[in-house]
């Protein structure tokens, strides 16, 4: 009997049995795809996954007692985003935009495991598949990449699930690493390679592999254009770990973010470098962000964010222009672009600046992106001191929420900002009054407290007066 035709969303993975312009699940238009509905093993394998042959009842006594045990790649920063090294029998999927550097931070990864397979738990070595190059081509990215050729590595080029399989039982690898999941194809579904179905099978096949076999593997997932891996959310519920790669393909740093994970605690992010000899970690990311920083121009700013364990300090820009346009522009880069358009509407609602006749541009230097609201503060800083042509202190670094009635609001983990900022040199803070009130404010640096937007803006203005 022949499987029957379902029309599968490329956005979410539901299946509908007829064609329709619209998806009713996710609302997505124009993602039907007509594929075969899969029937016996394959749609089991779909359906389920197998976590241990012998899975039984344990205590949680039972499982506190079991031990974790994790290998360190060797690579300082990338095992700290991690969670202090890979976990056995885990599955970490690697995401990023084509050419930011994913094939060659996993090349990276795979030979620095290889290299210590002696004096590590890799003891079964380590199985390189790639579905998008052939072996040589993997061979001649390692020669320009410096990688020594060790016999604990091993290549596999192959776009076949099954081939890859039987090339595991034969080489009997501690970790596997495929580039990249969308290239792989499970033979049980007639669909092609990418498509949500065949992802579903490859991932699920791959997770119940690492499972049961105590292996662990890298996987190598494309992004589509909003950002988000390919293929249907399941994909990043299947597996263990979810890496972002984020950064600009024609140079300048790439940012590891961790966005999931089981082992350890998630948003952590490390950053690198691309140079002649592949990635190289950056140990003090602060001072790269800032190296490049003008002295003496009025709308740049210094934000202290915590993205993940450590802050990070980085520099905000605003270039606040007249416009002749019936709606002025209201224009970010790195930073949310509705947050804008609310820090804009306070600021001249709630402070008296004058920018609704003005064009609007805010952009985080260096490549870089901040989500979290303590960037607030350092926006309308920036926003104001374009506006008067006011330069801020060199010595001064900027960080707190701001509300929609332009009140200041306190951010956690004030104290480990101001340190990070210390350490580069800088003296002054503004930050939120209530973290003043809670003690939050280490020796060695002067802190100014505020509680609303208009403190700010009537700082900057006072001091441009007084300049004048």
């Amino acid at each position: 009997m022949k499987d029957a035709l379902v029309f599968v969303c490329q956005s979410c993975g539901a299946s509908h049995p007829k064609w329709s312009g619209r998806c009713s699940s996710c609302g997505a238009w124009n993602n039907l795809v007509e594929e075969r509905a899969p029937k016996g093993r394959a749609a089991k394998a779909r359906n389920a996954i197998s976590v241990s042959a012998g899975a039984g009842v344990v205590s949680l006594d039972e499982a506190m007692d079991a031990e974790m045990p994790r290998v360190a790649t060797g690579l300082t920063e990338f095992d700290r985003v991690l969670g202090g090294g890979l976990v056995h029998g885990s599955v970490v999927l690697l995401g990023g935009e084509p050419g930011v550097g994913k094939s060659t931070l996993l090349l990276q990864v795979v030979a620095a495991l290889a290299a210590r397979s002696r004096e590590s738990d890799v003891r079964g070595g380590v199985l390189y598949v790639s579905g998008e190059e052939s072996a040589s081509q993997v061979a001649s990215r390692a020669r320009r990449l410096g990688v020594a050729s060790d016999a604990a590595l091993k290549l596999l080029s192959t776009g076949e699930l099954d081939a890859l399989e039987a090339a595991v039982l034969k080489a009997d690898p501690s970790i596997i690493a495929v580039d990249s999941v969308q290239t792989m194809r499970a033979n049980d579904l007639e669909s092609a390679a990418g498509s949500v179905s065949q992802l579903r099978e490859v991932t699920a096949r791959l997770v119940t592999m690492a499972k049961q076999q105590g292996r662990t593997v890298l996987l190598v997932g494309h992004v589509t254009k909003d950002g988000s891996l390919a293929g249907p959310k399941v994909l990043e519920h299947l597996v263990d770990v979810v890496l972002a790669f984020e950064g600009q393909r024609s140079g300048g740093p790439r940012v590891l973010r961790g966005i999931k994970n089981r082992f350890g605690a998630s948003g952590e992010l490390c950053v690198m470098e691309m140079t002649r000899d592949g990635l190289r970690e950056v140990s003090d990311p602060s001072a790269l962000f800032l190296a490049e920083r003008p002295k003496d121009v009025p709308g740049s700013v210094v934000v202290s964010s915590a993205d993940g364990a450590r802050p990070l300090l980085l520099e905000v820009q605003a270039l606040v222009t007249p416009s002749a346009a019936p709606n002025p522009r209201r224009i970010a880069t790195g930073i949310d672009g509705t947050r804008l358009s609310i820090l804009t509407a306070v600021l001249a609602q709630r402070a008296g600046l004058p920018l609704r006749d003005r064009d609007v541009f805010v952009s985080v230097a260096g490549g870089a992106s901040i989500e979290e609201p303590a960037a607030d503060l350092a926006v309308v800083c920036a926003l104001a001191s374009s506006v008067v042509e006011l330069a801020m202190p060199a010595d001064l670094v900027v960080f707190g929420e701001v509300g929609l009635a332009g009140e200041v609001r306190a951010v956690p983990r004030c104290t480990p900002r101001l340190e990070e900022a210390m350490k580069l040199g800088f003296k002054r803070a503004l930050i939120p009054k209530a973290n003043v009130d809670r003690d939050e404010v280490p020796p060695g640096i002067i802190a100014h407290g505020v509680s609303h937007a208009r403190e700010v803006a009537a700082w900057i203005e006072r001091k441009a007066r007084d300049r004048d």
